[in-house]
């Protein structure tokens, strides 16, 4: 049976006037332009953006309506549109939505307070600031960065009103250690999308994030500390205050959520809470990541057998973060007297922000579906090609140059992953090697937070660093981060 012939070159559209690749690396450029306009001047919703983009480069590259949305009838037309979002948020709605949740659960039940006070207490005033760096960078696993910071801010206000120190001296380490497992560690939304696209277990995400995002915040960390030795910010009074209250109102919201004395007993006051231990933090945070890499090693390690099968069905992220998440719900919940009234609120709570993260991946998605089916992607790779460039490079500074120009991590990395994705497929990469492409993107994705990021400014305000100050410290703090890590991906990758 001879194979089938390959789908005919596009050629309405744009291509009508520019014919063949020059017209669709013309189509690539008016494209990403049209996105970044669309976001950083019209102030576009980045998911709109996204949609609007990939449907006017489908069009100009000459892609029928049929194949961009199908038919109203049923038939055998495929639609770009719904196979580029069915395609990435089936593989990652669950897994960020069930990361979500049990970073809410480690949240409110008290657990980073726990953590960190350990690690206080363990390295002392004079190691404070690493004290509040490792705090990052373990209760980062689990919770997305901004919840990271409204929930430690506290603690740095805290540590730098005792030490009478820059509050950049402990605020800087911290966020390094939450922007590091933003970026580079499922199941963060950036890493675990661009897994989805490449096709790479998360096992080898987890393992190249770990190798190239330790010695990336240990870079930060140095960074920090010399940034905050020589630039002295106060700790803002208004937020020591709002500090304050936010403990209030948490403590009443609790009150409200135990039900009086059915849950809280006789007086009718709030239920009395057992503290969190530091080991039942770690247990929590700890048993999806080492499930998922014990089923990754099971495939090397073991041969067939009922054994593997067993490892490699509790591994799997679905599964092993349902687990965790059944164990924070019994441990730091119903053990420590939350009713079923409580956990519901909180999950519940938790998981409104989450539409505007899998919308934004979603069309992401959709973004890189219909560069693949135009053939706009196959251009670019072929143009990166003739660069001479490793695609390990290429990925790098293409995400780089989106994050500079329209600031947010996740648009950068799941459009750049679309955009590499044929150059991968064609150099057949092995999964280890993809996952570190993967932290080149996740490297690039996070190069100067500036004014055009969101996270610039809650950095700013929440820690009181003027602007001038907060180019000078986190700006330049996301950098070291972004090289370094990146500087380890291209070295391992040439191992690999």
């Amino acid at each position: 049976m001879a194979p089938a012939a390959p789908p005919p070159p596009q050629s309405g559209g744009l291509l009508a006037l520019i014919p063949g690749t020059p017209g669709l690396l013309t189509v690539a450029a008016l494209g990403i332009a049209l996105l970044l306009v669309l976001i950083i001047k019209a102030r576009l919703q980045p998911f709109v953006a996204l949609l609007v983009v990939s449907l006017a480069v489908g069009l100009a590259a000459g892609l029928s309506v049929t194949e961009l949305f199908g038919t109203v009838q049923r038939s055998d037309a495929v639609s770009l549109v719904e196979t580029g979002m069915g395609g990435i948020l089936g593989h990652i709605a669950l897994i960020i939505g069930l990361g979500t949740l049990l970073g809410a659960i480690l949240e409110v039940s008290g657990g980073a307070g726990v953590l960190s006070s350990r690690l206080l207490r363990r390295f002392g005033e004079r190691r404070a600031p690493l004290a509040m760096g490792l705090t990052g960078l373990l209760f980062g696993i689990p919770v997305f960065f901004d919840v990271g910071i409204f929930v430690l801010a506290p603690l740095v206000y805290a540590a730098a009103k005792r030490s009478g120190a820059s509050i950049l001296l402990y605020c800087m380490p911290l966020l390094a250690g939450l922007s590091m497992t933003h970026a580079f560690l499922p199941p963060h939304p950036g890493p675990v999308a661009a897994a989805g696209l490449f096709k790479v277990d998360l096992g080898w995400v987890v393992v190249m994030g770990a190798v190239c995002g330790l010695p990336a915040v240990l870079a930060a960390w140095g960074y920090a500390a010399w940034i905050g030795r020589r630039l002295f910010v106060p700790v803002p009074q208004d937020m020591l205050a709002a500090a304050e209250e936010a403990r209030a109102a948490v403590a009443a919201e609790r009150a409200d959520l135990g039900g009086g004395a059915a849950d809280g007993g006789a007086d009718g006051g709030a239920p009395r809470e057992e503290p969190v231990s530091l080991t039942t933090v770690l247990i929590v945070i700890g048993t999806p990541l080492l499930l998922i890499l014990l089923a990754t090693f099971s495939s090397i390690a073991l041969g067939p057998s009922p054994g593997r099968s067993v490892i490699e069905f509790i591994g799997h992220p679905f599964v092993a973060l349902t687990i965790a998440l059944l164990l924070a719900y019994y441990l730091l919940g119903v053990r420590r007297g939350w009713s079923r009234t409580s956990l519901e609120a909180v999950s519940t709570a938790s998981l409104k922000p989450v539409g505007n993260i899998l919308l934004v991946v979603g069309a992401g998605g959709v973004f890189g579906a219909v560069l693949k089916g135009s053939g706009v992607a196959t251009a670019l790779s072929g143009a990166f090609q003739g660069l001479g460039l490793p695609v390990i490079v290429l990925a790098y500074l293409l995400a780089l140059v989106l994050r500079v120009a329209q600031g947010s991590a996740t648009v950068a990395i799941v459009t750049t992953a679309g955009i590499v994705l044929p150059l991968v497929e064609a150099q057949h990469l092995s999964q280890p090697h993809l996952a570190l492409v993967i932290m080149a993107i996740s490297a690039g994705s996070v190069f100067a937070s500036h004014v055009n990021d969101g996270g610039f400014w809650m950095v700013a305000k929440y820690f009181g660093i003027s602007e001038r100050d907060t180019l000078a410290s986190w700006t330049v703090l996301e950098s070291v981060l972004s090289l370094a890590g990146f500087a380890v991906a291209a070295l391992v990758s040439m191992v690999v």
